[in-house]
């Protein structure tokens, strides 16, 4: 995984702890937790790869999992560490590795993966196959890990508010449609691969994963940033409502193609 990917989220790290926390991208982190509770085993060792500042680690200490962290940056587990220990928690581990480095863990060593923002940095198949066949290998045998893509489909709604310059070349809706966008940090927040649900799960299947599910992270409200912002300031217990509803339909066939996360969920 390339330096300037390592650069960003040194540079981000702070930021990214806050990421998760507003009201649009809460969703995002409650319909994964959700996925989290209905398909993980109840008790054992999770490893969160692309861990980041830990809000998913912190999430799995709190629900009683033994939990080690592995992320690129050496800020984020900084962060991670210390937001953990301020909750009186304690994590197994705390390794400054790239999810392409995942030789040191034995075979069958954990019983569910997290595997929440590596590929999306990979422009390369093979580093992605190799990253998920690392994971098939130190799974325990029913072991379920789940498996993060950004999904271009997705990215088309959020960017008619964020980023419709982009489209000023009509060509660019085709490569979004088509998926498999490889983006330089010139292009993108730093070194970025994006594509469709389609490609995503062809290239999970190659890693002789049975796939158990898959889920769109921002359900229906996916590219609805500022509304729902609005909806929670405004109309909080309403915001409530569509919150709860939205994690429930995250795994929804009418919903999961179409948002800007894409989470799949396998089994060893």
């Amino acid at each position: 995984m390339s330096d300037d990917v390592r650069e960003y989220y040194d540079s981000e790290a702070e930021k990214e702890w806050g990421r998760l926390a507003n009201p649009y991208s809460i969703v995002e982190f409650k319909s994964t937790v959700y996925l989290i509770d209905k398909y993980f085993k109840k008790e054992g060792h999770v490893l969160d790869i692309g861990s980041g500042p830990g809000r998913y680690s912190m999430e799995l200490l709190k629900k009683g999992y033994k939990v080690s962290l592995l992320d690129i940056s050496k800020n984020e587990l900084k962060i991670a560490k210390r937001k953990i220990e301020d909750e009186g928690l304690s994590a197994e581990g705390y390794y400054v590795k790239s999810a392409l480095e995942l030789e040191e863990f034995e075979d069958e060593s954990f019983d569910g993966i997290l595997v929440m923002g590596p590929l999306y940095h990979l422009h390369d198949e093979e580093e992605r196959l190799k990253v998920l066949s690392e994971v098939y290998r130190i799974l325990k045998k029913d072991g379920v890990a789940l498996v993060a893509y950004i999904n271009t489909w997705g990215c088309l709604k959020p960017a008619v508010s964020e980023f419709p310059e982009v489209f000023a070349d009509k060509e660019h809706f085709g490569r979004y449609l088509k998926g498999d966008l490889k983006f330089p940090k010139e292009e993108s927040f730093t070194k970025t691969y994006f594509t469709t649900p389609i490609i995503a799960l062809d290239e999970v299947r190659k890693s002789k994963f049975n796939i158990l599910s898959y889920a769109g992270a921002e359900s229906f409200v996916s590219g609805l940033n500022i509304q729902m912002k609005n909806l929670c300031r405004y109309m909080p217990d309403i915001y409530d409502n569509f919150l709860e509803a939205a994690i429930k339909a995250c795994e929804l066939p009418q919903f999961r193609d179409s948002t800007e996360h894409l989470n799949i969920i396998v089994k060893k």
